[in-house]
This record gives C-alpha cells, sequence and structure tokens, in this order.
C-alpha cells in the first residue's frame, strides 16, 4: 500500500530544511515528471498555465520540449504571478518559447492550471477554458490534480478531465473522493528529487495495491471442512440476498455455509438450511435483504448473545438495535452504501446529513464515526471504496461501474464474512474482500452493463 496525504506541503518543506532542496529543484523534478507521461509519437503539445506554482511547472516543462516536439503552445490565461511562474517564465522565454492568446488544437493537451491547494469556485474564465479544454479531442494530462477539483475532492461547477493524472510527490486524498473519479483518469506519481520513502512521513491515509489482497490458498493438505469455518448468513424478506451472500462466501473458501431463515428454506445443494444459528458457526452475515422479517426478539440473539465476528450490511443500518451492538461488539465489519451511511450516522448522534454531503466529505465522515467506533471496521462503498479503523482509512480505488448492479454488495459481504469465518482478522478480511470483489469485476470480459452478482462470485474463484 502507498501513503496518501490531505496537503504536502510539510512534505515540500521537509526537502527544503532537511534535504537542502530547493523549490526550483522541486519544480524540475515535476516538469520531468510531466514530460515522462508524454506520448512519443504525438506532434504538438499545448500546454494551459496557470499563475502559481502549478502554472510554473507546466511553464517548465514547455521548455524541457521545446523543438523535441514538433509543436509547443503555451498558454497562460492569467499571465504569470508567482515568483517561480515569472522565473520560468523568463527562461522558456530564452530559448524562444512563444505564448498563444487562446488555446489552440493539439495532440495533447496539459493541464497546469490549478493544482492541489485549490480552495475556492471556479471563477466564470476558468471554467470557460476548462470546458474548452474538454471539448477537445486530444490526450489529456493532468498536473498533480485536474483543475476544478478543490482540496476535500469536490467538484463545484466543473474540472479538466484527464487522461492520466501526475500528481506530485505523493498522492493526495482529493484525487480519490468518488466525484473525482471520472476526472482523473490514470493515476501516477513523480518523485521532486528524493525518492518516495525519503518524501513521505507518517499518515493515516493509504492507498491499496494489489499485493494487498491475501486470498484464502489452503496451504495444509491435511485438511477437513471445519478447517475453514462455518459462516451463518441471515436471509431475510428479500431471501435471494442472503443466497447470493451464501454463494459468494462458499465461493470464496468457507468449508460451511447455512442460510438462516424463518421458516425451512430451499437452497442450493452445496449450501445448508436452518431456523436457527448453528451451534458451530465461526461468523456471521446478517442485513442483507432484511426488511422487518425478524422480531427483536430474534434480531438479539442473531446479534447479541454470541462472541462471533459479524457482516453487518443493508437493512440493519436502519434498526436501533444496532446501537446496542456497535457499543458491545468489537469484531464488526460494516458495510454501507452511502445513504445506509447517512442513517448510521444519524443513528449514532455523529451527524445529521444528507448522502449529497457525506458524497462531497467521504474522508471526514468516516473519520468522525472511526473516532467514535474505533474498533470497529467500516467499509464505506462508492466508486473509491473507504475502509476505516481506529481513525486510519485504507482506499480502495480498483472498483467499476460494472459493480453498479443489484446484488453486488451483497456477494461482497459473502467474501468479508466467509474471510471472518476463516478467522482472518476483521480488517484484513474487508481489505481483501474488497479488493477480491473489485478484481473480479475488473476481469469481466463482457459488456459492462452485463456483469450479474453469479459471474462476480464466479470471477473470485479465477483470481
Amino acid at each position: 500500500m502507498k501513503s496518501v496525504y490531505r496537503e504536502v506541503l510539510k512534505l515540500d518543506q521537509k526537502c527544503y530544511d532537511k534535504y537542502l532542496l530547493t523549490e526550483d529543484i522541486l519544480m524540475e523534478n515535476a516538469a520531468i515528471g510531466l514530460k515522462d507521461a508524454l506520448p512519443k509519437k504525438a506532434k504538438s503539445i499545448l500546454i494551459v498555465s496557470g499563475p502559481g506554482n502549478n502554472g510554473a511547472d507546466g511553464i517548465a516543462l514547455s521548455r524541457m520540449i521545446y523543438k523535441k516536439y514538433k509543436k509547443v503552445f503555451l498558454y497562460l490565461p492569467f499571465g504569470a504571478k508567482s515568483k517561480m511562474a515569472k522565473l520560468q517564465l523568463k527562461r522558456a522565454r530564452c530559448i524562444g518559447v512563444k505564448e498563444i492568446d487562446k488555446p489552440c488544437k493539439a495532440d495533447v493537451i496539459v493541464d497546469c492550471i490549478f493544482g492541489s491547494g485549490l480552495k475556492r469556485e471556479l471563477d466564470a474564465k476558468s471554467v470557460e477554458i476548462i470546458d474548452r479544454l474538454n471539448e477537445q479531442k486530444a490526450y489529456k494530462i493532468a498536473c498533480d490534480i485536474p483543475s476544478g477539483i478543490d482540496i476535500d475532492g469536490d467538484i463545484k461547477k466543473n474540472a479538466f478531465i484527464s487522461d492520466i493524472t501526475v500528481t506530485m510527490g505523493a498522492f493526495k486524498e482529493a484525487l480519490f473522493s468518488d466525484c473525482a473519479k471520472n476526472f482523473t483518469g490514470r493515476i501516477i506519481c513523480a518523485d521532486l528529487g528524493v525518492s518516495h520513502k525519503l518524501y513521505k512521513e507518517s499518515t493515516k491515509t493509504y492507498l491499496l495495491e494489489k499485493r494487498d489482497m491475501h486470498l484464502p490458498h489452503r496451504r495444509e493438505k491435511n485438511t477437513h471442512k471445519g478447517d475453514f469455518g462455518h459462516l451463518s448468513v441471515v436471509a431475510g424478506k428479500k431471501q435471494g440476498a442472503g443466497v447470493i451472500t451464501a454463494h459468494a462466501a462458499y465461493a470464496f473458501g468457507a468449508g460451511l455455509v447455512t442460510v438462516v431463515e424463518n421458516e425451512p428454506y430451499i437452497v442450493p445443494y452445496e449450501l445448508m438450511s436452518s431456523t436457527t444459528l448453528p451451534h458451530n458457526f465461526t461468523a456471521l452475515c446478517i442485513g442483507m435483504g432484511l426488511g422487518n422479517q425478524f422480531d427483536d426478539e430474534c434480531l438479539s440473539k442473531f446479534l447479541l448473545f454470541h462472541d462471533k465476528p459479524m457482516v453487518i450490511d443493508a437493512d440493519l443500518f436502519y434498526q436501533d438495535i444496532l446501537i446496542e451492538v456497535l457499543e458491545k461488539k468489537r469484531d464488526l465489519v460494516l458495510t454501507p452504501h452511502p445513504k445506509e451511511f447517512a442513517s448510521l450516522l444519524k443513528m449514532t448522534n455523529i451527524a445529521d446529513v444528507s448522502v449529497q454531503e457525506i458524497q462531497k466529505n467521504r474522508f471526514k465522515y468516516i473519520r468522525l464515526f472511526s473516532k467514535k467506533y474505533p474498533e470497529i471496521v467500516t467499509v464505506l462503498k462508492g466508486a473509491n471504496t473507504l475502509i476505516c479503523k481506529n481513525d486510519t482509512i485504507f482506499i480502495q480505488r480498483f472498483g467499476t461501474n460494472a459493480l453498479s448492479k443489484g446484488g453486488s454488495g451483497d456477494v461482497l459481504a459473502g467474501l468479508i464474512g466467509s474471510l471472518l469465518a476463516q478467522h482472518i482478522n476483521p480488517l484484513q478480511a474487508a481489505i481483501t474482500g474488497s479488493l477480491a470483489h473489485a478484481f473480479s469485476a475488473r476481469s469481466f470480459k463482457k459488456n459492462s452493463y452485463a456483469l450479474s452478482s453469479q459471474e462476480l462470485i464466479e470471477g473470485v474463484k479465477c483470481l
């Protein structure tokens, strides 16, 4: 996993104070990072630079690539105002770089208008420029962060739509908000004169990588089904949701899976069915399609009268009994989508906010919840899923729009529940389950609209 920060001013300052680097050195390396991202076969490059140091990165780039490409256009809609922008412009002019007075067509557009420190709404001129750039058919590169995305990852008016974002020094939280996902493209990180290991400092936010997924491969040869846990899945009013969860759990290695229902229910042959919790179960999934199928007494038996780890999902985020569960239990993984998370925040007296407000400030609200319940693992689903425990956030960015189908969340609950049943700790179960869920979707070869829960489960088998 890789370190992520809200802002990197302190990290830049460390380069000046500890490593005796200068602002100039960092800027030269930023421009090299942009240069390395340019397509080698491009003939024309349009660099749009703002008045500050993000713009100065672009001006430095224009100097580096001048005469290396057939045409290099530098557009400065707001002039050069920062000390470094003025210096870089002098250097660029000395070798012959000329500015243009309006955007032109080019094979590649490099957005260096605003960086990660944006804390205000775009003015009308900025919006107009970004709109014109977005309309052009070109390969598009954003410097640090696409212009129009603010420090919280929110987009109030518009933002530059990039194919690739070259972020400088370290990854920023703003790049991984849900609304930013339509604008960032592929995200890479450029070093600024020292290696990332020297640049970074301690953080409580991390970007997950594929290697953080630890699949439940069976290593021992002398085994039996009981060695791999027994997951109980409570099926409620919408029984299909529970069955999907149970299928996913069975495919992900649980030795036994029982569907628990009010009345005997015919389940697929490899699953078991019961009206009570089996005496030997090792983990529980509950909430998927639950509805009002069980009274408070039954829910109490499911949730409070055992010490097994649990995945809590869906309808339980609207049930008052959840407050008691949160206060008494520790080995919990909560898997809400934003609407369910809004209900959870309200129930726990943390915040009474809309789904829209949560989506604008996902990092903020999951941290608030984690501060009150530090031992609980929360998986806030979304375009970029956030997994949080003890105020530490892990960003799972590999999800795709193919997962926007009914049943996808039930599969995720089953994957995490299966790992809990196999005695994996809740945080690692959430991380591996979420990554497996995402990479199964990414491996789907048919149309993006066609992924079903069963095909998602089949994909997990082939990771």
